[in-house]
This record gives structure tokens, C-alpha cells and sequence, in this order.
């Protein structure tokens, strides 16, 4: 356990301790006896995470709400006890749940008259009174006009009132406090704790306060319990427990109306791609006004950017089109403003989809699956859970900073020409992202207004993942699964690695979300990890070795805890794989374990291979922040790698060096303001072309290969995907291309007998998807109504394939 007390804890949470049962003790007495004696190596020190974006919203993160305050280190969500009481004894310590749910303050939310103001609202009303017959009659003269005008009036205010019985809710707080110990008592048994930092909740109850705002809390989605966690972490430390938007459909179920009275909503079946109907588009006005009545009230409002059955980490059209109502109450003034809270989650172990995708989670509904799979887990510890709180701030301030942008142009336009072999002009643009918010969503919006709000939702969503806690199931996965994937590594130096690896983390402003020693630590990691991974000790080593186990199953989980490194050195990792495809450009066939690190690198050429990977990458696997240009990404990502002491810059020789400015004194000289014979520029010399050469840190002399190698699944997927579009010559559904692009994956991974991690059915529809946006599949209507994907003829030919292939395996550290 990460944390074994309840109380606030400086600097960091006490040390962790690893779960307790007959197989791990095994693991324990191995490591620690070759670890005896190290001292903890994670001191006080832990850096500010969930500040705002400094050029989208420099007034909010001018209050600097995060960083006003002293330390107040982290809490145990899950452990209650006498002392968060203001009770003492015996008794008390037997019934301080209780006593502890019954002195949280909780905010009333009556429904009230919520459902007649919103049947009132100007958009509703318009619907309402003008419109075709529901019935689709055709409309009479005279008086029969007047009458089936009537009556279809009439028809459409039903189907409003029908709409608004679904979605009607309230908070009730004495069931919001029965819900609260319930779940305090369920969540005790499947987690070892819930950890949450003092100082981002102290930050949240100034908010609304200085923002004069509701907030609108925006969370990632990894698992069915987000959608009890986060109410429970309000709950806990007297906050307005927000309405929370739940895209699944529990119709028929007891669970529902309860749900409602503590804050849910349930709104009609998503109506994506039919709000050009008159049925959508009277959902769409019933939902927008809803949500501005909410936040006219002052409630706050909690949204999850993804779906809970995606399988990739993209912004949904959903949440998205949440977002755009929200935008659109501050637009109309029915609100002055509203804060945007990014909330970030991570796991240790999440409870569901780890071994496979987040697709093949039960599918009952969110909150059913959620309890089903809390009372199957119950007595099995799955480790520790960290919540993080992005610093508030503000929409207006972030809509009317003119930095997101507002158009885009598609991947094939941007990439296809490169790929082809010619010169893109347009390869610095940005991409369309028309597939957060289609045209049918909200056909009441222009082009630039939709994929303002499509940026939005991107980059809250990129707000929300940078703030989250880097965890040690996923920094041990990395590990192994990146550095020391084929012979394994000794107990030791597994732990120096950690060490490293955990400064890196550190050094770029990341969190981690755990403490204490490194054995502890280790042994935590391990013994969660323990199905996917193997101890041995061969006779002629002094160490106990650990590897990955080579199955299908270990390579998927290892590979999935290894997506918040992904993230975090995505700029390394980049620019080393934009490196390689220089080095593979250069010598026809190469060993790269073997090569010259003596090379020289042209820095227009490196810019414009880190652009070609940064637009061939899908958004949800880069996840940058929309207002930062790919040719400024570029520039980071070469700089980081100097930083890391990867590249050095090459210096030319020259007759007199650049520092020596006394050669250059007369140039230099302070001028008159009248003399305009001389400008600043004669004191420079035409620019040279800079260029850079390899280098072997001396912290980590194989930093290189290790940053090439996270990219590589991915690359890899989409390489074996361009050599099985021969399966895709026949117009298939979405999902009959991901799954027929998945079978083809898990072939090429068995044909390889390793490589399992590239053969999920998150890297296949990442696949798909990439291969669409690139025209190599082409839309066209199916039976039904239905869009299908085909082949296009320019992609037919085995030519155009060859380059495609070419082009993306450059790419691959090999």
C-alpha cells in the first residue's frame, strides 16, 4: 500500500508496501534481500502539475491558485477514521463512516420548475411552434393547415416533455450520503487507496469564488469506476458534487432512478448524426437548454472526454458536442463564464480491459458494470488509484485567445504527397479534426465554429492526461518492455534503471503516484505485474533475473501500462525515430546497434522528418495541445534530444570562432541615431545551416534506442497494416475492417512470435483509422444507410503500397 493512514502526509505518501498473499511473499524475500539497505530515494520534493496552458489562458494561470498555498501533502480518500471526525472514542472509532459521510456538507438540488423553463427556452419554443407535421402529412389549406400545424405542435411538445422525464435529476442529500458510505465501504475493498492531493481541492473550493463560475469538471475515461470516483472525491472534502453526464443506457433498470437523485444524467441515446432530423435536433435544443438552466443555477457539471468502451484515447463526439452547448450558455450570456477543471486519473491496475481493450468491458452499462465488477473484485487488491485536479480557468479567456485554431486540412492533402515522393507544401498545416464534431452533430454551426469546439475537446483533453500521476506498474512495464525486453535484467540494475527512469519522469514535470523506498516500491509494481512477468535465478547469476513472459496476453498488459510514458517522452521519442529514418535514408542497409555515431545531420532535413512522424501519428497517440503548430512540436523535439545529450550541435570550422566578438569589435560599436549608413544586420554573417551529430549520453549510453522503441508498436501495426490491404478489397463496415485488420495483426504477431503489443485491437483501429485519413480507404455508402470502407483505386496498385510501406518503416527502430 502506497498510503496506510488517513491524515495528510508532507512531501510525499509514506512508503509503500507490497500486497500480501502466498505468491508475492516469494517476490518480496528475493528482491529484498539483494536491495538490503537502500535508502528511500523519493525525498520531498514533487512538482506542480494541472497548470493551465500560459498562451491560451495566461490570466487564469496568473492566479496561480496551485501554487498560493504551502504544501499540504496527500489523503487517503478510502481510509476514515476517528481523526477526520470531530468525535473521539471507542464508539466512534466503530462508527466513524457514518459519523463522517453525515458531517460532509452537501448542496441541495431540488429539480423544481428545471423542466418547465426549459420547455419555455427560445430554442425549444422555435422548434415547437414551427416545423413539419411528426406524422409527415402533407399539410391542407385554410383551416386544415391551421389545424395539423396544430397538432403537430402539440406532438412535438410531447416528445419534448417525453425527453425531459428521461433526463430529469436532482441531488438529494441523504441519498448522497447513503451512495457516499456505500461506496467508501466497496472502494476500501478493491483498492489499497485512493490518493488525492490537499493542495489542487483547496484550489478548487477558491475557484468559484474567483472565477464568479461554475465549473465544468473534464475527465479522462480508463475505467467504469470514474464514474464513482470523482463524486466520491468531492464528496469527501465538502464539495459541490457535480451533475455527471453518463452516455450509457440503463433504461430498464432499478439502478436508474436512484442515480438520478444523486446528480446523474441520462440523456437519450447519443444523437450523433441525427441532429439534422427534426427528432435530433429537438434532443439537441432539449439537452443545450437543459445544460444552460444547470449552470444559470450555479450547479457544476462533470463530463468524460471519451467513451467508455473506445478503444483508443480520442475525444468523443459526444463530449464534444457536451462541450459545445456549455460553450454556447456562455455565448448566449446566459452565464458570464465558466471554469474548465482537467481531471486526471491513474491506475495501477485498472480493474477491466488491461489484458485486451476497453471494448471488451462488460457491456451492461458504465455504472452496472461498475458494480458488477466491484463485487467480483472484492478481496482482490488492485493496487492504488491518484486523482489529480487541473488548475480552473476560464472558457472565455480560452475561446477569445485566438489560439486555437479554427480550420484544417485533411491527412491526405498534408501527407499523401510526401509519401509519394514529391515535396508537401502543406506539411506544416494543421489536421482537420472533423471527426470530433461532425456536420450532422450540430448542423446550427459553422465549419471554423465546429472545429474551434473540436480543439477545444482536444486540447482538454490534453490538459487532463498531462496532469495525471505517472504510476509504477507503468514506469516497471517500460522497463521491461522497452530496455530490457530479450534477455531480461537482474533485480539491481532493475532498480537503478528505476531510479533513472523516475528522475526522467521528475525532470518533466510529472508527478508519480507513488513513495517510500525502492525495494517497497519494486516489490509493489511486481507483485501486481506478477501474472505478466517471471523470477528466476539461473545458477551462474548472483542476481535474481526478471523478464517479460513471451505470451500474447503479458506483451498486451505490459504494453498498455506503458501509454503514460508514451506521452511523456512523446518529443524524444519523435525526434529519435525521425533520426533513424535519416540513418535508414542514408545507408541503404544498416545495422543500427552497430552504426556511427560520427554523422552528421542537416537540421531543415530533421525538421521536416519530425514533421512528416508528428501528422503520420494519430492525435490520439501524439495528444498535443491543439494551439501549439507542428512546426513548433518539430523544434521541441529536436531541442529535447539536445537537452538529453542524444544530438550535439556541430560547429563548422571557421577562421575565427563564433564567440570571438573582438575580431568583430568595429561591427559592434554603439552608432548614432542619425547615421543610417549601417544597420544591425552588418554585424552578422550569412546564416549557416546547422547541422548535429549523435551522441552516447553517459547517464544512459542506450537512452536513444529506448526513446526509438516506444513508438515502435505503433509503427509497427501500421507497417504490417499497409502489407494486409489485400483483405480490404470489398466494402466493409468499420468495425468488420478493424476486426479483419486485427485477425490479420495477430497472424503477422504468431508469424513473428513476438510483437504481441502490435496486434491489439486498439493498434488495429488505430490502423484503420490513419489508413482512412490518408485516402488509402475510401467512405462510400452501403446497404442500409451504412458507410463502408474501400480500397481506393489509387492504393490497388502493389507500387503505391511498396511506397507507403517504405515510407512508415523508415520509421521503425528495428
Amino acid at each position: 500500500m502506497l498510503l496506510d493512514r488517513g491524515d495528510a502526509t508532507l512531501g510525499n505518501p509514506p512508503p509503500a508496501q507490497p500486497i500480501r498473499s502466498r505468491a508475492s511473499v516469494s517476490w518480496s524475500l528475493k528482491i529484498k534481500k539483494k536491495l538490503k539497505g537502500v535508502t528511500p530515494f523519493l525525498g520531498k520534493f514533487r512538482p506542480t502539475v494541472g497548470q493551465c496552458c500560459h498562451q491560451c489562458t495566461p490570466e487564469s494561470l496568473g492566479m496561480k491558485l496551485l501554487k498560493n498555498s504551502p504544501s499540504l501533502g496527500f489523503q487517503n480518500v478510502l481510509h476514515v477514521n476517528e481523526t477526520r471526525t470531530r468525535f473521539r472514542g471507542w464508539l466512534v472509532r466503530r462508527v466513524c463512516g457514518l459519523l463522517f459521510v453525515q458531517e460532509r456538507k452537501v448542496y441541495p438540488s431540488p429539480a423544481g420548475d428545471r423542466a418547465e423553463r426549459v420547455l419555455r427556452s427560445s430554442r425549444v419554443q422555435s422548434l415547437i411552434s414551427s416545423g413539419r407535421p411528426t406524422g409527415g402529412a402533407v399539410a391542407g389549406e385554410g383551416s386544415s393547415h391551421s389545424g395539423e400545424t396544430a397538432i403537430a405542435a402539440t406532438a412535438r411538445r410531447g416528445q419534448a416533455v417525453q425527453i425531459l422525464e428521461g433526463i430529469q435529476t436532482s441531488i438529494s442529500p441523504p441519498l448522497l450520503r447513503l451512495a457516499g458510505w456505500i461506496l467508501l465501504k466497496l472502494l476500501g475493498r478493491v483498492f489499497a487507496n485512493v490518493q488525492v492531493s490537499l493542495n489542487q481541492l483547496v484550489a478548487l473550493h477558491k475557484a468559484p469564488q474567483l472565477h464568479g463560475a461554475p465549473l465544468v469538471f473534464v475527465s479522462v475515461h480508463k475505467s467504469s469506476l470514474d464514474y464513482a470516483l470523482v463524486p466520491l472525491v468531492l464528496f469527501c472534502h465538502s464539495l459541490r458534487v457535480p451533475y455527471m453526464v453518463s452516455s450509457t443506457d440503463l433504461s430498464h433498470t432499478w439502478l436508474r432512478p436512484i442515480l438520478q437523485k444523486v446528480g446523474v444524467i441520462f440523456p437519450p441515446r447519443c444523437p450523433m448524426g441525427k441532429a439534422d432530423t427534426e427528432t435530433g435536433a429537438l434532443q439537441c435544443a432539449v439537452l443545450s437548454s437543459c445544460v444552460s438552466e444547470l449552470l444559470s443555477e450555479g450547479q457544476h457539471l462533470l463530463l468524460f472526454l471519451e467513451e467508455p468502451g473506445c478503444v483508443e484515447r480520442r475525444p468523443s463526439p459526444c463530449s464534444a458536442q457536451w462541450l459545445s452547448w456549455v460553450r454556447e450558455a456562455v455565448r448566449s450570456g446566459v452565464v458570464p463564464d465558466v471554469a474548465l477543471v482537467p481531471v486526471g486519473i491513474a491506475y495501477d491496475a485498472p480493474v477491466e480491459g488491461l489484458g485486451g481493450s476497453r471494448r471488451q468491458a462488460p457491456r451492461c452499462g458504465g455504472f452496472l458494470s461498475l458494480l458488477l465488477s466491484a463485487l467480483s473484485l472484492l478481496g482482490r487488491s488492485h493496487g492504488c488509484v491518484r486523482l489529480d485536479f487541473g488548475q480552473p480557468f476560464s472558457l472565455k479567456e480560452m475561446i477569445s485567445s485566438g489560439r486555437l485554431p479554427v480550420r484544417g486540412l485533411p491527412l491526405e492533402e498534408i501527407l499523401l504527397p510526401a509519401v509519394m515522393g514529391s515535396r508537401s507544401d502543406s506539411l506544416f498545416a494543421d489536421k482537420s479534426l472533423g471527426w470530433v464534431l461532425p456536420a450532422t452533430a450540430c448542423p446550427q454551426l459553422e465549419d471554423q465554429e465546429r472545429h474551434l469546439v473540436a480543439s477545444l475537446c482536444k486540447h482538454l483533453l490534453y490538459s487532463a492526461t498531462s496532469c495525471s500521476a505517472v504510476m509504477s506498474t507503468s514506469m516497471l512495464s517500460c522497463l521491461l518492455l522497452h530496455r530490457h525486453r530479450k534477455q531480461g535484467v537482474g533485480v539491481p540494475q532493475l532498480a537503478r534503471d528505476f531510479s533513472w527512469l523516475l528522475e526522467e519522469v521528475l525532470f518533466r514535470n510529472r508527478d508519480v503516484g507513488f513513495g517510500g523506498s525502492l525495494p517497497e516500491v519494486l516489490c509493489h509494481s511486481m507483485t501486481l505485474l506478477r501474472d505478466s512477468l517471471v523470477l528466476c535465478t539461473p545458477p551462474s547469476a548472483p542476481a535474481p533475473l526478471v523478464a517479460p513472459r513471451s505470451t500474447p496476453q503479458a506483451a498486451m498488459t505490459l504494453s498498455r501500462h506503458c501509454g503514460a510514458l508514451q506521452h511523456l517522452f512523446i518529443h524524444e521519442a519523435v525526434g529519435a525515430c525521425a533520426v533513424s529514418a535519416m540513418l535508414s535514408e542514408m545507408m541503404d542497409c544498416v545495422n543500427i546497434d552497430e552504426m556511427d555515431f560520427d554523422v552528421a545531420l542537416c537540421q531543415e532535413e530533421l525538421t521536416e522528418r519530425v514533421a512528416q512522424l508528428c501528422q503520420l501519428l494519430p492525435s490520439e497517440a501524439l495528444l498535443l495541445p491543439p494551439c501549439q503548430s507542428v512546426y513548433s512540436f518539430a523544434q521541441d523535439s529536436i531541442d529535447s534530444l539536445v537537452r538529453c545529450g542524444i544530438l550535439v550541435m556541430e560547429e563548422l570550422p571557421r577562421e575565427r570562432p563564433l564567440c570571438d566578438l573582438w575580431g568583430r569589435r568595429q561591427a559592434l560599436l554603439w552608432k548614432s541615431f542619425d547615421d543610417l549608413s549601417n544597420s544591425d544586420s552588418d554585424c552578422e554573417e550569412p546564416p549557416d545551416r546547422r547541422s548535429y551529430k549523435l551522441n552516447q549520453p553517459n547517464h544512459c549510453p542506450d537512452f536513444f534506442f529506448f526513446l526509438c522503441s516506444l513508438l515502435s508498436p505503433l509503427l509497427r501495426a501500421l507497417s504490417w497494416s499497409v502489407c494486409g490491404l489485400q483483405h480490404l478489397y470489398s466494402p466493409l463496415t468499420e468495425s468488420e475492417c478493424i476486426e479483419r485488420m486485427q485477425g490479420f495483426l495477430l497472424d503477422k504477431a504468431q508469424g513473428e512470435s513476438s510483437y504481441f503489443e502490435s496486434a491489439t485491437l486498439e493498434m488495429a483501429a488505430t490502423a484503420v483509422w490513419t489508413l482512412r485519413d490518408l485516402g488509402v480507404l475510401k467512405e462510400e455508402p452501403g446497404e442500409g444507410g451504412a458507410v463502408c470502407l474501400q480500397l481506393s483505386e489509387a492504393f490497388q496498385q502493389p507500387l503505391a503500397q511498396g511506397k507507403l510501406c517504405r515510407f512508415i518503416a523508415r520509421f521503425l527502430y528495428h
